[in-house]
């Protein structure tokens, strides 16, 4: 049967991009106020809120693996996606009663748990129903959903936190309780749209009760040990949004910051998906891991508040050339009866990494100085680079 199209994509790609549009909504609106919620609310240290947010990312991620081996294994992507999705949804609203660090490391675990469990099954899905050949501008699809939604989501929190100040305009005086109440409507609007709207897009597989080495080409996991070195730099995005306000910007205005990376990521993201597809995806990543590289330069020596928003306008070019063009990637170098586990331990090396990197980052603030950590990620990505342009010849020199 003919699969409808919704805005010329299938109708699973469109409905999971909005799952993710709603979902990225309520996390955005969390996110980009969160180190400041922590530092200036509850006094937490740069430090512990580099680890908190690498202990979250990480210690979840292995979860990212194994559902993506369990949708493999069961042919059933649906209903892990709408578990992880409603663990996002039910855990929100518990921000709004912390006093302490370290109960926000606690929501932050199990709110990434929930990514963990839904990333590789939706993922298998996007790749499952569209064409190999589309693989590069659906993904870039979603990506586009998913960073509209983290437009809309800093937009929000923005407005909340404006017109919520009471007194004097202290940090405490910013309502962030009622910001994070409020941020689980839109999370519980993509677990209905998952429901009522996506599609199984696969039954039965026959994959293997173990997988083992063999199960998977020699450049899938030479590809990984790339993302993880250039991972291995890419610190928690709390850095740059504390540098930001270390170099003037107001904390009200933090996250229109993110509102501008998502703008910039949506415009490109589906014209670099779709170029992939046609140019190579290797030349699109290589120019992702050159911009990164330049904006973390920028963040080691931006000393003005337009600098910072020029910079953040430029990691909206780095997110729409890397994040959605090598899962791409990745789909194209593994075989369909793997392709969910084959996300989902792209998608856990990504996250396991985050932790050494985001205390990396936090000891090189700390102990060095504010520009030591972004120096640091110039150099992975500029490391990454050169390897993926070795590896790209490579794959070139040889039959498919």
């Amino acid at each position: 049967m003919k699969e409808t199209k919704i805005m010329g994509m299938p109708g699973n790609i469109f409905f999971t991009g909005l799952t993710s549009f709603f979902t990225d909504t309520s996390t955005k609106m969390v996110y980009p106020v969160l180190p400041v919620f922590l530092t200036s609310v509850l006094g937490t240290s740069i430090t512990s809120v580099s680890i908190i947010e690498g202990v979250a990312e990480s210690t979840a991620s292995i979860l990212k693996a194994l559902s993506g081996w369990c949708s493999d294994r069961l042919g059933r992507n649906k209903s892990l996606m709408i578990t992880g999705y409603l663990i996002t949804a039910v855990i929100t609203p518990f921000f709004a009663f912390v006093s302490g660090w370290y109960q926000v490391l606690a929501l932050r675990f199990l709110e990434r748990m929930g990514k963990g469990v839904r990333t590789a099954p939706r993922d298998s899905i996007i790749a499952a129903s569209g064409g190999k050949k589309n693989h590069g501008k659906n993904f870039g699809f979603h990506k586009a959903m998913d960073n509209s939604g983290a437009i809309i989501g800093p937009l929000l929190a923005y407005l909340i936190l404006e017109f919520s100040v009471q007194g004097n305009g202290t940090p405490t005086a910013h309502d962030y309780r009622l910001l994070f109440i409020l941020a689980a409507i839109p999370a519980f609007l993509g677990v209905l749209t998952i429901c009522l709207f996506v599609k199984e897009a696969k039954g039965k597989t026959t994959c293997p009760d173990r997988i083992k080495w063999d199960s998977f080409r020699k450049d899938y996991y030479i590809f990984l040990l790339i993302v993880f070195i250039f991972s291995l730099g890419n610190s928690t995005d709390t850095l740059l949004l504390l540098r930001s306000q270390n170099i003037g910007i107001p904390e009200a205005s933090v996250p229109l910051l993110y509102l501008i990376f998502n703008t910039c990521s949506v415009l490109f993201v589906i014209p670099m998906g779709a170029l992939s597809d046609r140019i190579g995806r290797e030349k699109i990543i290589i120019l992702g891991y050159l911009v990164y590289s330049l904006v973390y330069l920028g963040f080691a020596c931006a000393n003005s508040k337009i600098t910072v928003v020029m910079l953040f306008a430029l990691y909206g070019l780095y997110s729409a050339s890397v994040d959605g063009v090598q899962k791409a990637l990745v789909a194209d170098l593994i075989d369909k009866q793997h392709r969910g586990t084959g996300l989902g331990l792209y998608n856990a090396i990504i996250g396991i990494t985050l932790l050494p990197a985001s205390i990396i980052g936090g000891v090189l603030w700390s102990t060095i100085n504010i520009s030591a950590p972004f120096l640091f990620g110039m150099f992975t990505a500029l490391l990454a680079s050169v390897m993926l342009v070795f590896f790209y010849r490579k794959r070139r020199t040889l039959p498919c």
